[in-house]
């Protein structure tokens, strides 16, 4: 189940002129399923209105009018209490004062001090007010406490100044909420390794051997995996896709790199996720110069590149703390029986067939048909999915085995 999926997110906004950005991050939120309350100060005011937030979550957008209405006695409480995250976003320097030091002179910060929910702040200032000593000590007494933080980012500031103050876009503040509401998961304390997208073999400094690998499986199950609680390390050639926010990404370009990225990350893991298409043929010797057509067709010899995951079957001996390996077969025919193969002369703890003839299923799609096979012999169908769906299945069934 997607990690925002009727999570309430309670989102204060403050006086900033980034407050618009905090309009398409609701947006964002309510769309993944999340229940969004707002709360405006009356400095977020000046910049939105509570009815650009009405309009995007479907809720309610409160104010400071709301405190000493006819359910004052109680709303913040409410508001405060029912929350799974409680978002500043944008944070103004003075509400970061406000928090540090527990005034309540708002519905926004008396509502924070009756929440039981993590803290997560965007800071959001022009020039010199992030570095200064009272917002620097602000800083430090929060995240003291607990709160998380995202940003702020350098660059070109509304004043014309660059520094340190913009607010975090809303697609890398989501990608923070969701590890937030992930931290207590069920791989909570768990290091996974995924791997994603093909491998580029060179041919002569401009060309090289690759497939037609998209990265996006891959991707779908670092996210998977960092929602469920897990550290991961994504090891994965350059794709053009966003990295799952928390991982930490190892670029490799070969099917050498790659193996040398997941041995390395492997030493610390406990699971390893193999979604990656390594090339199976790499070119025996590189041309040292761009090949030229004048010169006639070029004879290229091929020889085997590195098995990365039989490179890790024969060190699970060493890899201590590896427990559960995963394979997938991309086939284009013999579609379980050449899984089965991979998942015994692999030794894996079982693998994703993922019949790629079909039009719906493998490269460049957002689909996937996927089979799961285990070492008992069980084989198990997945209906039509999206990856970001196959990914939850999957990592949901790494969770289970790392349980046992």
């Amino acid at each position: 189940m997607p990690i925002l999926n009727d999570k309430r997110i309670l989102l204060g906004v403050t006086g900033s002129i980034a407050a618009y950005k905090a309009a398409d991050l609701a947006s964002r939120l309510t769309q993944h399923g999340a229940q969004v309350d707002v709360i405006l100060s009356s400095g977020a005011q000046k910049f939105v209105t509570p009815l650009t937030f009405q309009a995007v979550t479907g809720r309610k957008a409160h104010t400071d009018a709301d405190l000493w209405g006819s359910d004052a006695h109680v709303l913040h409480v409410g508001l405060g209490q029912a929350a799974d995250l409680l978002v500043v976003t944008p944070c103004t320097a003075n509400t970061l004062a406000k928090l540090a030091h527990g005034q309540a002179d708002t519905l926004l910060t008396v509502t924070a001090l009756a929440a039981r929910c993590p803290l997560l702040l965007t800071p959001a200032m022009d020039g010199g007010m992030y570095e200064a000593h009272a917002t620097q000590e602000n800083v430090r007494i929060l995240r003291e406490r607990g709160a998380l933080f995202v940003g702020p980012a350098y660059g070109h500031l509304a004043s014309g100044l660059m520094g340190s103050g913009r607010m975090a876009e809303p697609g890398e503040i989501v990608g923070h909420i969701r590890l937030a509401l992930a931290r207590n998961g069920k791989l909570a304390g768990k290091r996974l390794v995924v791997t994603a997208g093909g491998t580029q073999e060179p041919i002569d400094p401009v060309r090289y051997l690759t497939n037609r690998s998209s990265g996006r499986q891959g991707y779908a199950l670092a996210q998977a995996g960092l929602e469920a609680g897990a550290q991961v390390t994504l090891v994965t050639h350059p794709t053009g896709l966003t990295p799952p926010v928390g991982a930490e990404v190892v670029e490799v370009r070969t099917a050498q790199d790659m193996l040398e990225g997941v041995l390395a990350a492997c030493k610390n893991a406990d699971g390893l996720v193999m979604a990656a298409a390594v090339a199976d043929f790499r070119v025996k010797h590189v041309a040292e110069h761009k090949l030229k057509k004048q010169d006639g067709i070029p004879q290229i010899e091929l020889e085997v590149t590195p098995d990365v995951l039989g490179t890790v079957a024969q060190l699970r001996g060493d890899l201590k703390r590896l427990k559960v390996v995963v394979g997938f077969a991309a086939e284009s025919r013999d579609l379980v029986e050449n899984a089965a193969t991979k998942l015994a002369s692999k030794k894996l703890d079982f693998i994703a067939a993922n019949d790629i003839s079909a039009s719906d299923a493998g490269f460049a799609v957002e689909t996937n048909r996927i089979t799961l096979l285990y070492t008992d012999g069980r084989r198990e169908g997945l209906p039509l999915l999206g990856k970001d769906q196959v990914a939850e299945a999957i990592i949901e069934r790494v969770a289970g085995l790392l349980e046992k």
